[in-house]
């Protein structure tokens, strides 16, 4: 699997074999799998719950993950509208 990125677009391209899959506004894509792993840490963590020892020390766990992603979820969308730019460097002695 090999990951390219053009300098003229801001789509992430992976080749895989004869393959190629292109993510289209990748800070959009990198929300939606955030909110799934969410969904999916809750969901298990729930479960945990049901039952007694590490299981339910496991849910806990779980719980703290998706809290932690939680916190992450604002951050991708400020990243999407806040970059740094890097200044051409106009230090040189004339």
């Amino acid at each position: 699997m090999r990951r390219e990125r053009h300098a003229d677009s801001r789509d992430w391209t992976f080749t895989i074999g004869h393959e190629e899959l292109v993510i289209h506004q990748r800070y959009e894509v990198l929300s939606i799998v955030n909110d799934v792993m969410l969904g999916v840490w809750f969901t298990v963590g729930s479960v945990c719950f049901f039952f007694e020892g590490s299981v339910k020390t496991l849910g806990v766990w779980l719980f703290v993950i998706g809290s932690l992603q939680l916190l992450l979820r604002p951050l991708i969308r400020l990243h999407r509208y806040v970059r740094f730019k890097h200044l051409p460097d106009t230090d040189h002695d004339a």
